[in-house]
């Protein structure tokens, strides 16, 4: 299998190439700071979903954590472009990482040189393929979301993922798809990597970022798509019980793109499928994604050439 080249400090990289060595900060520490961004295939050419908004939240999460990544907003965008442009491929996932590398591994990282990389893969629906019609059965996670200053929860960083690693993995191991994270004072905050939309009585409702979570880029398109049909949205805190009550649930994410929600703890929600709501939701979302029906001008055009075999 043919992996595609890696941008790795402003240069493309064989993928056999782009290694680290095993003393870097990052490794011991969890110093570094990513994004996941989606390039779709769409009827009207390849094209990535709210590259600005993510690039600059890479840049947000490495000034949260003082990294000057040595790249301006629009270098990072072109080397995403340029690096999915060099793939060949016409849709895929795109992971720009920045990270503290050699030099002192004491945990001042300040003295380390950052480096950062971008590669990009080919990555199907992430929690399967059927769950986007399907649903997915979840449980309210035993891990906490971290508190309030305790980790910046606004950086998308490395080390946070930890909590989610925790979460996720009991959610497997119970034998359930995804995990819902509460707040250290128990009111519901997000899944280990999706944020979260409950839908009572024809209302979208969602967590407040001061309930530790990531501000999510496709939250932030749902929102947008909701009022677009005239749907009332709201952020609120919601108590754990609220989620077995919902009329229906779906996750959101870049990866997630909109999944839904069959069941908490084994309480089913709603009819235990897809919702209407989340249906109209997911239907807006997927014209802008497949078939480059963009209102909002979130997507940016990619000129990928497909070899000829």
């Amino acid at each position: 299998m043919n992996h595609p080249d890696i941008w790795v400090n402003g240069e493309l990289v064989a993928y056999e190439n782009a290694t680290v060595h095993v003393l870097s900060h990052a490794l011991h520490y969890g110093t570094s700071v990513f994004e996941g961004v989606r390039c779709y295939k769409t009827a009207k050419g390849s094209s990535i979903m709210r590259l600005r908004e993510h690039t600059q939240r890479l840049l947000d999460s490495a000034k949260i954590y003082r990294m000057d990544l040595g790249y301006s907003l629009e270098e990072l965008e072109q080397a995403q472009i340029d690096t999915i442009v060099n793939s060949g491929l016409e849709a895929c996932y795109i992971r720009p990482l920045a990270f503290r590398g050699m030099g002192s591994l004491g945990v001042n990282p300040l003295k380390n040189k950052v480096d950062v990389i971008i590669a990009v893969w080919e990555w199907g629906a992430y929690l399967g393929p059927e769950a986007l019609a399907e649903g997915v059965d979840v449980q309210v996670a035993s891990w906490n979301r971290m508190a309030p200053n305790t980790f910046p929860a606004m950086a998308k960083a490395g080390g946070n993922y930890l909590n989610a690693g925790l979460v996720k993995m009991d959610a497997v191991l119970n034998g359930f798809s995804e995990g819902i994270m509460l707040t250290h004072d128990g009111i519901v905050a997000e899944g280990s990597g999706e944020n979260l939309f409950l839908v009572k009585n024809g209302e979208l409702i969602t967590a407040p970022l001061s309930a530790s979570i990531l501000p999510g880029i496709t939250r932030d398109a749902v929102r947008t798509i909701a009022r677009d049909l005239g749907l009332s949205v709201r952020e609120e805190r919601i108590p754990r019980e609220m989620l077995y009550i919902a009329d229906e649930l779906f996750f959101t994410g870049t990866a997630a793109e909109v999944t839904p929600i069959r069941s908490v703890d084994h309480h089913k929600i709603g009819e235990g499928n897809r919702g209407p709501i989340t249906t109209q939701i997911q239907d807006a979302y997927f014209d802008v994604v497949h078939n480059g029906n963009d209102p909002h001008g979130w997507l940016t055009s990619v000129p990928v050439s497909v070899p000829v075999a």
